[in-house]
């Protein structure tokens, strides 16, 4: 027994150094993840000595919050177009709450009282007036900081905002990246050394490499500020979005379409686009005379079946080097790239249309639908192709064909599928040709549909295309120029005859705007309102020359207002000139 005891001995033994090795190699891999968080709590630390330190004597900082409290000026006269100049502003980590301390040298402006929750102070997020976008603050008084938790002051000047969905490229550019760098624009102190503080609760998500290019310091997100402190104070920040550069609205409360009031054209879109390529060190200048077509593939969802054959046709019909990209396969400086110099660019409907704003001047953007989509109905990127500036071609086609679509309706209801409908519904929208108009987000006909796949019939699309392509401008190298309005007419005089009784004359003369001169313009026409003093109508005119003689309607010894203004190429209006008093 003792014999056969001694031959298990190196078995067990075997087990037992097994088990030591597992155990060795489990602390090393342990070790390994411990160096790990210690490198990062080492990077947090180092974040947290340089917003604690840098440029602030720690002691000067405290003495001034609790003697100056919190300072707050704000541009706008709503929640919706308010942004807000902040100093000393703070935020507990914990309650992830912002505070305003009170003393007797506070300022607040506006101060609205109880209406500051009406329904709040300004909108984080260039989206407008949606509820979960409100920024608010609970107010204390500045003597409370003595039982609160050691303030960690940040010297960089902060812009705080929320990213309103930072997986999606739509929502990146036209919500977050394009608002925030004009943002920065309209306040100087907002420059490369500013500091973007993300507070909606996202991660970093897919594309925060492009929020990066827009300061030098790292942005950071809500969850990482509680590794700064318990309690950060900003010592300057500015609060909220511009909204000014916003074109289309998602349909929270009306169906989606573009904003009522566009403020933004596309010399301001392609100034954005310059610089995003310059810091990405992307050429767009491209080989002079190379013209290719950019077909955006898509590997998810929205899949065109025949996309081999569909980008064969292109590049036959329209002679030119045909090539996919995709999100998932390409980097975002390579796309940027090929897209910068490309004369076509083709997609199904979806985010990554959203770089058509890379696009030179004169490009043509093809914008596909799958069946039962009608595309008046979503017109985010013929919004942006189609705004003054732009100088981009647009094209839209839908699959009208219903046997060339596959759909997925046993697919999750956020993929479009509908088997959670009941029966009668599920029928209603397998039937349907058209999804009616909707609000956003959870239309189960809208993503039912949005969400097929899409055989393209090309001889239809290539037609569609044709067409456009036949008729497209070609490149403007400062189309700006034909945007520019006349200044006011100056000099305006009047002089009157009267013919007899009952009949007058009354000739008004006037000098040319004075930045006519520097223009280059087709066409020049002046338009003169005549009103007789004291009533409420007046009698339009056009005439194509800076003096004219009026006989119509114009009686004797009788005072007359006249308006001139200029109009360049037809829709170009210029002011009006102040007011001229002639008498008969």
């Amino acid at each position: 027994m003792r014999f056969g005891s001694r031959m298990n001995i190196a078995p067990v033994f075997n087990a037992l150094l097994v088990c030591a090795l597992a155990a060795v190699l489990w602390k090393y891999i342990k070790l390994q993840d411990h160096v790990f968080v210690l490198e990062e709590e080492l990077v947090l630390t180092r974040q947290t000595q340089e917003l604690s330190q840098v440029r602030i004597d720690y002691q000067a900082a405290l003495q001034d919050l609790v003697q100056d409290g919190t300072k707050m000026v704000c541009a706008g006269k709503m929640h919706t177009d308010r942004i807000c100049r902040f100093e000393s502003l703070c935020y507990s980590t914990e309650a992830e709450e912002f505070i305003f301390f009170h003393s007797n040298s506070s300022v607040m402006l506006p101060n609205l009282g109880s209406r500051r929750f009406q329904p709040a102070l300004l909108d984080l997020s260039s989206v407008e007036d949606h509820n979960t976008q409100y920024f608010n603050f609970v107010e204390l008084p500045a003597a409370s900081l003595k039982f609160m938790p050691k303030p960690v002051f940040v010297p960089d000047v902060a812009l705080i905002l929320n990213r309103f969905n930072p997986d999606n490229l739509m929502h990146v550019f036209h919500d977050d990246l394009l608002p925030i760098f004009y943002t920065m624009q309209q306040f100087p102190d907002l420059d490369q050394e500013a500091r973007l503080f993300f507070m909606e609760g996202f991660g970093e998500g897919l594309h925060f490499e492009l929020y990066k290019l827009l300061s030098g310091k790292q942005p950071l997100v809500r969850e990482q500020l509680k590794t700064l402190g318990r309690l950060l104070c900003f010592t300057k920040s500015y609060v909220g979005l511009s909204k000014i550069t916003t074109w289309y609205q998602y349909g929270f409360v009306q169906p989606q379409g573009p904003k009522a009031n566009i403020l933004v054209s596309g010399n301001e879109i392609r100034q954005f686009a310059k610089f995003v390529t310059e810091k990405l060190n992307v050429s767009s200048e491209g080989t002079p005379g190379e013209e290719y077509i950019v077909v955006f593939s898509r590997t998810i969802n929205r899949i065109i079946l025949n996309e081999a054959e569909l980008i064969l046709a292109l590049a036959r019909e329209f002679q030119m080097k045909t090539i996919t990209v995709s999100i998932e396969d390409h980097t975002f400086s390579d796309i940027v790239s090929l897209i910068s110099n490309a004369s076509m660019l083709v997609s199904m409907h979806g985010a990554q249309l959203a770089m058509s704003l890379f696009l030179p001047r004169g490009a043509t953007v093809v914008e596909l639908f799958p069946y039962a989509i009608n595309p008046e109905h979503y017109t985010p990127y013929k919004t942006l192709c189609t705004l003054p500036g732009m100088d981009l071609q647009y094209v839209a086609w839908t699959n009208t064909e219903k046997e060339n679509t596959v759909t997925y309706p046993d697919r999750p209801w956020d993929q479009g599928g509908i088997a959670h409908l009941d029966k009668a519904e599920q029928d209603r929208i397998l039937k349907s040709s058209e999804v009616p108009r909707h609000l956003c987000c959870r239309n189960p006909e809208w993503l039912f549909r949005i969400y097929q796949d899409t055989e393209v019939n090309i001889a239809s699309l290539i037609q569609v295309v044709r067409q456009a392509v036949k008729t497209r401008p070609g490149p403007k190298r400062q189309a700006w120029t034909s945007g520019l309005y006349p200044g006011k007419v100056r000099g305006a005089k009047c002089q009157a005859s009267v013919q007899g009784a009952s009949e007058a004359k009354l000739s008004v003369s006037w000098q040319i705007p004075w930045n006519l001169k520097y223009l280059k313009v087709r066409e020049v026409k002046y338009e003169v309102w005549i009103q007789e003093q004291g009533e409420n109508t007046y009698v339009p005119y056009t005439v194509s020359h800076p003096n004219h003689t009026f006989s119509d309607n114009i009686k004797p010894f009788t005072n007359y207002l006249v308006w001139i203004r200029c109009i360049f190429n037809k829709n170009l209006l210029g002011p009006f000139a102040d007011v001229l008093l002639c008498s008969t």
